[in-house]
């Protein structure tokens, strides 16, 4: 007979399908079980709409009284833009609840299992625990921290290399890889490059696939060189928004304000200040941060201790040469003991190529 962990494996499929789609809100997934059958199945589509507790009620109707709701997330007991599903869940006779997490929004956290005991109905917590947390890492981050969650991806050889000597960079890792980082893309608020990017690819940072969600496509350019005639200015496929420190060129942002490009202005005297970039993200309601700089963006988050996760792509090639840009520059670590240690880490054959995720390890 299936377990608790079976059905809660569904509930977690699903929701992970919604992935890029539901944000500023969670990732849920829900499965109503009633004499050893699922009667209902139900996924949070996207912010506003029904929860996925709603949408398994609906599907199993008055096959729901007497069963049993297996659910991501706690359910919320408060009114915000859809009405309570701890009272939808009450109001259906399901005589019992399991939950994989509580939810980390203090709106909620704990009171919607709080309100379902009261009722009389029996709750479980903690099956498929660290799946579910690892599922909504964006939004125990955002709800927490008030800020985005920051993932760092880069594309190098064997040796580390984003480019050659003579900067070219076309194509280190193969279609399949490429095609992985739309993916993730898709999957973002926003995705951040620095002003050389811009100036040395003028690129368009969207989602290539099919249904993709083009993410807010942000700029560090400190003294606002961004070219008027930028994709990132004029193709109209995604909002841009730059950052800059506080010597620049104001003229030029008046020209780029009045082509729909939003500036903003951070403390920093000569160069943007990476900090305020991603206050500013949080305040504006910006979950999640996809970081494709050069070696000199991704030190700076790094050096800032702004990055959660980072995903690297290696080919298996060697360019080598002292000239040739790697992914990470800046001061770098004086000591072995200094240097930046990631935890949780996984490797994927992508193609031809690899992919590598990890966790930066936080010594605070």
């Amino acid at each position: 007979m299936p377990n608790d962990e079976f059905f809660m494996d569904i509930a977690l499929q699903n929701a992970q399908a919604m992935k890029g789609q539901t944000d500023p809100n969670p990732l849920v997934g829900s499965v109503i079980v009633n004499d050893g059958r699922i009667v209902g199945v139900g996924t949070h589509l996207r912010a506003g709409e029904p929860h996925a507790e709603v949408h398994a009620l609906r599907m199993a109707g008055d096959h729901a009284r007497g069963g049993t709701i297996y659910v991501t997330l706690e359910p919320c007991s408060h009114h915000g833009r859809t009405g309570p599903c701890a009272q939808a869940i009450i109001d259906a006779g399901l005589s019992k609840v399991i939950i994989a997490t509580l939810d980390v929004n203090p709106v909620v956290a704990g009171n919607g299992v709080r309100m379902l005991e009261d009722a009389g109905i029996e709750v479980i917590t903690g099956v498929r625990a660290e799946e579910s947390r690892r599922m909504n890492e964006v939004f125990n981050t955002f709800i927490t921290h008030k800020r985005p969650f920051v993932t760092l991806k880069a594309a190098s050889t064997l040796d580390g290399k984003i480019a050659t000597h003579t900067r070219d960079s076309k194509w280190i890792t193969s279609s399949e890889a490429r095609h992985d980082v739309h993916e993730l893309r898709h999957q973002h608020a926003a995705i951040l490059v620095g002003i050389g990017t811009v100036l040395a690819d003028d690129p368009e940072l969207t989602a290539r696939i099919p249904n993709g969600r083009n993410p807010l496509r942000i700029v560090l350019d400190s003294s606002l060189r961004t070219p008027l005639d930028a994709k990132l200015v004029t193709d109209r496929l995604a909002e841009t928004w730059i950052f800059v420190s506080q010597t620049y060129d104001q003229a030029k942002r008046a020209e780029l304000e009045a082509r729909g490009i939003r500036i903003f202005e951070t403390s920093g005297r000569e160069r943007t200040d990476v900090h305020d970039v991603v206050r500013i993200l949080g305040e504006q309601s910006i979950s999640s941060l996809f970081l494709e700089g050069g070696g000199a963006v991704h030190a700076a988050f790094l050096e800032a201790g702004l990055v959660d996760k980072v995903v690297l792509y290696f080919a298996p090639k060697l360019v080598g040469g002292k000239e040739a840009p790697t992914f990470l520059e800046g001061a770098g670590a004086s000591l072995m003991k200094d240097a930046l240690e990631l935890t949780d880490g996984e490797f994927e054959k992508i193609g031809p190529d690899f992919r590598f995720t990890g966790y930066l390890m936080r010594r605070d």
